[in-house]
């Protein structure tokens, strides 16, 4: 899986002089919380709603509501924008970009593609892209397998399912640390209970 499958292909950008007022406006009516920052095509900078918010005078400040707005209506994105973007690219592995973003405590990366910005990627998008992968919107019941970690696990698994009038509809396991493994996975049609009776007869623990 790939950040070109689950990245935003039509990004909302802003210049290097635009002000933070505008930028906020622009935010507001396209509820976004991110934008990277372009200057002639090139990207030079990535700002985020709560960078402004950190920038923008205070309520409790001596200015004047006049001199509030004239602060945010002058000042350009250049002065708060962050210049050092950390970015991904269309084939990076979902997982990889994931780590960039815990890495770096940032909510999204823009996506560059011989230098040219061709997407983002939030965490919205990787959170959506790890409920594709537990399965979360795959038709039929959701049933946790819970084995010992050992070779031949998965095939053995696999053929007691075929015997019976079920799908796969989705399939995911994860390693616990006691030496097991629990298989995550969606079972769809007439005889998923005599699936899951078959399954405990040999032993596996079943769980919804």
């Amino acid at each position: 899986m790939y950040v070109r499958q689950f990245m935003t292909s039509q990004v909302f950008t802003v210049s290097p002089d635009e002000s933070i007022a505008d930028t906020l406006a622009l935010m507001r009516e396209k509820k976004i919380d991110r934008l990277p920052v372009l200057e002639k095509g090139k990207l030079v900078g990535f700002v985020t709603d709560g960078d402004l918010r950190e920038v923008s005078p205070s309520p409790a400040t001596t200015l004047s509501i006049f001199e509030l707005n004239y602060l945010i209506a002058k000042t350009p994105i250049r002065e708060v924008a962050v210049k050092k973007v950390v970015t991904c690219h269309p084939d990076t592995r979902i997982e990889d970009a994931a780590l960039l973003m815990r890495e770096h405590k940032i909510g999204g990366l823009p996506v560059l593609e011989e230098g040219k910005l061709v997407g983002i990627i939030t965490g919205y998008d990787i959170l959506g892209a790890f409920l594709d992968i537990m399965g979360s919107r795959s038709p039929g019941e959701r049933v946790v397998i819970e084995a010992k970690d050992k070779i031949g696990v998965l095939l053995d698994i696999a053929t007691t399912i075929k015997h019976f009038d079920v799908d796969v509809t989705s399939f995911a396991f994860y390693h616990q640390k006691d030496n097991h493994i629990q298989f995550l996975v969606h079972l769809n049609g007439e005889q998923v209970n005599e699936a899951k009776v078959s399954l405990e007869e040999k032993g596996y623990n079943i769980k919804n």
